[in-house]
Formats: structure tokens, sequence, C-alpha cells
């Protein structure tokens, strides 16, 4: 790995499990080269329409256009009153982009309160989750659920049931994310409210309950708010255990393998089909005790924890309007390397590509 003399300080060998497990403790890896320029504005939406707040985004099979969830040109998940994000709105949520940065399609609306997180599978199927802290009074039948659209926004699924809370097969609370595995059993991150439920739930193609994992905490197999999954070459899942400030990584029948700490406090994961990892923190700060840990993303290597390159985050993390959150909480790469970043505070998605020196 190229972690520095310092940071392999801080690198336990778990001789029992064979295990490589980054501390927490471990020195903030901010020092990395960012050969990315950043460009705003590439994403045409339609006269009339702003960008609210998203959280979601992933690429298409085609591996250049993307697909963007957001919430309905207004504010992030908390739906702070007079703010009501998608509620209460029937425009359409999940739009799609082309390679010059049109759109070409969009549906879902009336369906989501807070559309948030996001996958597109190997057939080109969308899949959405709605995690609500709160709905407005006299709102029913959103939230709490997983929604399966057609590439062309046929709905086809529906796993949970809006608006009502649980932990078992049947319901979430406040679903963060959602990935297929290529054999089509599909994972849920579930929990987004911290304790709430903080577990992962894994379903076969139909949509049949067949297993969950994990507990409120910060041990092996334990979660704080789950906020983003993606799986590697090998089918190992990845988890953005964001207020743990941690990936895990477990094997599709919910055993522990590892946890890095070198990505930092993770809002959202994305792993190319070369297993390069894109990790995009965009909440640390001192109020969270991360004070040495700049915001950013991190890209390097799914298969040996390696990081590369470090995009930081512009913005004041401390102060201003954006020290809740800024830049993404989605991230995800093109069939190019190019990046693009999905953003709950700055309401935008940015387009970072990569220069030649």
């Amino acid at each position: 790995m190229r972690f520095s003399a310092p940071i392999l300080a801080f690198i336990c060998l778990s001789i029992s499990s064979g295990v490589v497990i980054a501390q927490a403790d471990m020195q903030a890896t901010n020092d990395f080269p960012n050969p990315y320029q950043i460009y705003t504005g590439f994403f045409n939406i339609p006269a009339g329409r702003e960008w609210g707040a998203t959280s979601s985004i992933d690429i298409d099979p085609d591996g250049k256009s993307i697909w963007i969830a957001e919430r309905c040109g207004s504010d992030s998940i908390r739906a702070a009153y007079p703010i009501r994000g998608c509620a209460e709105s029937d425009l359409p949520v999940v739009l799609k982009f082309n390679s010059d940065g049109e759109m070409v399609r969009s549906f879902g609306g009336g369906i989501f309160a807070v559309p948030h997180g996001f996958h597109v599978d190997h057939d080109g199927n969308i899949w959405v989750t709605d995690a609500p802290f709160t709905l407005p009074p006299g709102i029913e039948g959103k939230g709490h659920i997983v929604v399966k659209f057609s590439p062309d926004g046929d709905r086809l699924m529906t796993l949970g049931t809006p608006g009502v809370t649980g932990n078992d097969g049947s319901h979430f609370n406040m679903p963060s994310d959602v990935h297929v595995a290529p054999n089509g059993d599909i994972f849920v991150a579930d929990g987004h409210g911290g304790n709430s439920n903080a577990r992962i739930v894994k379903f076969d193609s139909n949509g049949n309950y067949l297993m969950d994992w994990g507990s409120a905490g910060s041990g092996p197999g334990q979660f704080n708010a789950p906020h983003g999954l993606a799986m590697d070459s090998q089918g190992r899942l990845f988890v953005a255990d964001r207020s743990n400030n941690r990936i895990q990584i477990f094997d599709q029948n919910g055993n522990f393998l590892d946890e890095w700490h070198q990505f930092s406090r993770l809002s959202g994961i994305f792993i190319d089909g070369n297993d390069i990892l894109y990790g995009v923190d965009s909440e640390s700060n001192a109020g969270r005790g991360r004070a040495d840990w700049r915001r950013g993303i991190r890209v390097g290597s799914a298969r040996t924890g390696e990081v590369s390159y470090f995009i930081p985050d512009p913005f004041d993390a401390n102060n201003g309007p954006y020290a809740g959150s800024s830049g993404g909480e989605g991230v995800v790469a093109d069939k190019d390397g190019v990046i693009y970043s999905a953003e709950v505070g700055p309401r935008s998605v940015k387009r970072y590509v990569r220069f030649e020196n």
C-alpha cells in the first residue's frame, strides 16, 4: 500500500483472522495528488426547474449516460418546513442524462418523499430508496421503501411498506442505499437515522426476504448510519458506515471480512469494473471530531485499500451554510474515469475530469 510511514504505524495486523484493519486513529489521508479539474453546470436540467438536494447518482450500463434522482428542487432530508422536498410534489424524480449532459428521460413523480439511495443494476433497472426523517402533516403512503423501475420508468417492484417503519423483512426505517449483485440478489442499507435499525437486509431477485445482519454500535458487523453500498469484482459488499468513519467489507452472507478507515467518513461509495474505489466524504469537521480530515473525494483500490488521489472539497467545513454537509454525498465514475458527485448541501452535481501533466 502507498501509506506513509506514520500511517503504517497505525495499521494493525490481526494475526488470528489474517485481516488487515486500518485503525480509527490513523493519520488523515489528505496529502495525495489531485489530477482532476472540476466542472459545474454540465447537466442541463429543464428550463424552469432547479436542482434540489441530491445524493443519488449512478452510471448507465452504456458506461457514459448518468442517472440522477433529485429532491424536487427542494431542500435536504429533514424536510424542514415549509420546505417539503418531494412529499407534496409530482415532479419527476429520476432523470437520465446522455454523455453531452442533455436530459433524455424522466419519471418517478409522486412516489417519494426524500429520494436518497440509488443504483442502476446490470440490466439497466433503476432502484431508488426513500428515506425521510419526517413527513409533512397529512402525507401518507410515502417513505421507507425501495422502488425498482425499468429503464423506461415502469414500476416493477416495491420493497418495504410505504409510510410504515419496522425492522422485519417487510419494513425499513429510512433505507439509505441499495445495491444489486450480479446474480440479482438485493442488498439494502437500512437505518439512516443512526440506531433506528442499523442493518443490511438481503432479498432474492424476486424481492423475497432472505436475511439481515447488523446492530447499532461500532464493533465489527455493527453500524451507525450505513449510508452507501458498493460491490467489487470478487463480490464483496462494501458498506460506507458513515458515523463510524469507516468502510466495512462483508461477503454476501454477512460475514465480516475487513474494515478500512483510510477513505474517511464516507457518505457515498462507488467501485468500477477495474476495482477502483471512489469514496466521498461530505461531513468531516471539527464538530464531529474530524478536524484533521478534509472533506472531498478519495480515489484508490478496492483490492488493496491503497489511496492514490484526493480531490479536496472547496467549502469551509466548520463555518458557513455548508458546515453540515458540503461536496458530494453520491459519487460515480464513467468508463473513462470521469467522476460525478451529487451534492445535498450545495444542491449541485459536479463533474471531475482527470488531466495529464
